[in-house]
């Protein structure tokens, strides 16, 4: 297949398109080199093309493509408002722009980076209401170190529990509110098209090549940085925090599924969670990051953000059945690894 990859210089672009290389397919590389992910001095891959899809057409790009894998946006969960038309300008925009690109040169194939934000925090069982969306968490608790939600209904305790990708969507970033845009641009342009899309849901990917300590950058990230620097990795709330962790090279191999078997899925948007299938809290995720690296021990600060999520695990289930997508790095085994592995620096 000739497949055009978006932010094919990016952490996860570059995994995808080597495994893609190696499975026989022909990449077309695009990437708009931003300087959030790249610094300001990058010296530009050769192979890629260097184009921004806010501003510039791709219609000669798309000419022969069979299948369309877009990765190009504007990561991380931002700092504050300040970034919502940053995220909305990178991601929304210049995906509806590819779309109706696509739309010009007749391509009915998609595979889209989506991310678990789009759920926001998780959901939760009460044993009075029954499977709830969490409370918004309140001032008084997380002063108080109660950093679990509590019930919308009665106020009581809630326990998390895993979802599916029929979850309603409830994001609380700028980041998350882009992903939710792209998922209904993509799946607006389906029923235009009569297209094909699939949207890779990404739990919290990490591995070789992943950005170094900056604003955006995910946690396991920054901790890295920080072992790397002497110093202790500083865990907010009680570290207890539930998430999945998923190696960017299963990341890449679930794309790569996803563009040979796009044809075989039906007209319009088909979701998928990316997960590893294995629950870590972000304090056994730092810890096993410094004890691989020799590190100090991590800190629990006590620290937090009132729109932090707390708990949020996904099934990996339809992805199994969908794909035939089974995640081949445990997260033990990969963030051991992690301590080791070169970050891309800016």
């Amino acid at each position: 297949m000739k497949i055009l990859l978006t932010g094919a210089a990016g952490f996860i672009g570059t995994h995808i398109g080597r495994i893609a290389r190696e499975r026989g397919h022909e990449v077309v590389g695009l990437d708009a080199y931003l300087e959030a992910a790249h610094g300001p001095d990058v010296a530009p891959d050769p192979a890629i093309v260097r184009r921004d899809l806010r501003t510039h057409d791709v219609d000669d790009l798309l000419e022969g493509i069979d299948v369309v894998c877009h990765q190009a946006a504007m990561v991380g969960n931002g700092v504050d408002a300040q970034d919502l038309p940053a995220y909305a300008e990178n991601n929304d925009a210049a995906t509806a722009r590819l779309l109706a690109a696509m739309a010009r040169a007749g391509v009915g194939d998609l595979v889209m980076a989506s991310s678990m934000v789009v759920y926001g925090d998780g959901r939760y069982t009460c044993p009075t209401d029954g499977d709830v969306p969490p409370a918004v968490r309140r001032d008084d608790d997380l002063e108080a170190g109660r950093y679990d939600p509590r019930c919308p209904v009665c106020g009581g305790d809630i326990t998390w529990r895993e979802i599916d990708e029929d979850t309603t969507f409830l994001p609380r970033t700028s980041y998350a509110a882009s992903k939710v845009a792209q998922e209904h641009y993509a799946s607006a342009w389906c029923t235009l098209q009569s297209g094909r899309a699939v949207a890779l849901r990404y739990h919290n990917v990490y591995g070789p090549g992943m950005p170094a300590d900056t604003p955006y950058s995910g946690v396991a990230a920054i901790f890295r940085s920080a072992i790397a620097r002497g110093e202790a990795p500083r865990v907010f709330e009680d570290g207890r925090q539930v998430r999945d962790f998923v190696h960017v090279h299963d990341v890449a191999r679930a794309n790569v599924l996803a563009i040979e078997q796009v044809t075989s899925h039906p007209v319009g948007l088909t979701a998928y969670n990316v997960a590893s299938g294995h629950t870590f809290t972000i304090g056994e995720m730092a810890a096993t990051l410094s004890r691989a690296a020799g590190g100090e021990a991590p800190v629990l600060t006590g620290d937090y953000r009132r729109f932090d999520v707390r708990h949020v695990v996904a099934s990996p289930a339809a992805a199994r059945e969908g794909l035939g997508f089974t995640a081949e790095v445990a997260p033990h085994d990969g963030l051991a690894r992690l301590a080791h592995d070169p970050l891309r620096t800016r």
